[in-house]
């Protein structure tokens, strides 16, 4: 019979949640302190490195967060074994887990070499292919640290222990600031490198939050249970198999909507630097918000597969509902701030007498899918706890990639509508998605429970 844990109050789990979640959100928000300073140190130097970094961070983040996707395979595989009390698991996937990490890192890094031609090919204002290149040049040279620290991340986060994430997220940020400062500005005697050195920088915090991750879990006796060094394993078939069947569904997730933004970016860079500096305002404003809904989306995988692990169906559920509601709840406090401070938002950004104004509008239209966005995260969440990934994938595919992007590319470029006609496609894929993540969560949730009431 199911415990009672399920009984305790909706205020009660929602605490637990926010307990679990606080560090994530400070790590989360940590990491958008970066692309924060970036997007606004770029901007001190002129419209061109702006629009740089602006276009190199877009294609970044498609190659990045596929290999970050399928190495979060290793958050609820941790979470299940964890709460079964299997902790020789969390070592032996874990150290499974850097193999994979190296692997993608490499496939990543040579991806990004290749971007130049691609941008050429797409149409990208040749004035900003140079500095872009340069910038992804750089940058990719951080991504066998920043694997390695997920692989030791996601296994922290499925464990409930995410304190040493917020540490590692900010010093990541302080490196970041202070090598942004060095290398795009030239101090201390180094060159001025401009978007290129925005990217020296990025590698540098990478490489620092890895290291210090790497010595908290040697060194602190709350994974001593798990056995991470217990000695040399070389790459075995099965477990990979277990941790690419979860991850990669959750990395092609996470690409077709990040992959959606960063084409739309790149749609926008076709309209020229103006449309392409107000929309990265615009974005980075949504993307730092949507990092609160995102820690208790990961804090919903680790509570969900925890109960879960512990045959507790039930309480998964309960908790399941609680997240949705909250990540909901979460995103609405944004579009409320948007509501009444975008103007005075925008103008943080860029003083640009043309950027401005466009920055304002599409900040007015980010405020409409606040709310979806936070649904739609924390169904995704859940939906990862239960170790469900293949139908949230195509369901992400789906909305993204055959209702928006084309929408996008039709209103946007095609009519020559504009920028705001783009963020209207935005609003359309987003929305779909929270309806059919949701419906697929109530779905599977009432699946695994009618074995517990046979």
């Amino acid at each position: 019979m199911p415990g009672k844990r399920h009984q305790q109050s909706a205020l009660g789990h929602g605490i637990r949640l926010l307990v679990l979640a606080g560090p994530l959100i400070a790590n989360n928000l940590a990491i958008a302190g970066m692309g924060f300073a970036d997007t606004v140190m770029a901007g001190r130097l002129g419209t061109r490195d702006l629009a740089s970094v602006a276009v190199g961070s877009s294609v970044w983040m498609v190659v990045f967060l596929f290999g970050l996707g399928a190495l979060m395979a290793m958050s609820p595989t941790a979470a299940h074994a964890f709460g079964a009390g299997r902790n020789a698991d969390v070592g032996v996937y874990m150290r499974q887990c850097l193999w994979l990490s190296q692997a993608l890192a490499l496939l990543a890094m040579l991806m990004l070499a290749q971007a130049g031609p691609v941008l050429h090919a797409v149409g990208v204002d040749p004035s900003v292919i140079p500095l872009t290149a340069g910038y992804l040049d750089a940058i990719a040279w951080g991504l066998p640290a920043m694997y390695a620290y997920l692989s030791l991340r996601f296994m922290s986060e499925g464990v409930g222990w995410t304190r040493p994430i917020m540490y590692a997220a900010l010093l990541g940020l302080v490196v970041n600031v202070f090598g942004n400062w060095v290398f795009m500005y030239g101090k201390l005697g180094f060159p001025a490198m401009g978007a290129v050195g925005c990217g020296v920088a990025s590698a540098l915090s990478m490489w620092a939050m890895f290291g210090l991750m790497a010595v908290y879990v040697a060194t602190q006796k709350h994974y001593r249970p798990f056995a991470l060094a217990a000695g040399f394993e070389p790459p075995n078939a099965a477990r990979l198999r277990d941790l690419l069947g979860l991850g990669l569904p959750i990395a092609v997730s996470i690409v077709s909507e990040a992959g959606l933004f960063s084409a739309v970016a790149v749609l926008m860079a076709t309209l020229g630097a103006t449309a392409v500096a107000a929309h990265q305002i615009a974005m980075n404003f949504a993307a730092t918000m949507f990092m609160v809904p995102l820690a208790v989306h990961s804090a919903l995988t680790i509570r969900v597969g925890h109960a879960l692990g512990r045959g507790e169906p039930e309480l998964a559920r309960h908790i399941g509902v609680i997240g949705i509601v909250m990540c909901g709840g979460l995103m609405m406090l944004s579009a409320l701030m948007l509501l009444l401070f975008r103007a005075e938002i925008a103008a943080f950004y860029t003083g640009d007498s043309e950027v401005l104004p466009l920055a304002v509008s599409l900040l007015t239209m980010a405020m409409i899918f606040q709310v979806s966005d936070g649904l739609q995260v924390g169904a995704a969440g859940a939906l990862r706890g239960f170790k469900d990934t293949r139908i949230p994938m195509l369901i992400n595919f789906g909305c993204y990639w055959l209702a928006a992007f084309p929408l996008a590319w039709y209103l946007g470029v095609k009519k020559g509508m504009g920028p705001q006609a783009v963020w209207i496609a935005l609003i359309l894929g987003l929305s779909l998605t929270a309806v059919f993540l949701n419906l697929r969560f109530f779905a599977i949730a009432r699946r695994r429970l009618r074995p517990a009431a046979v």
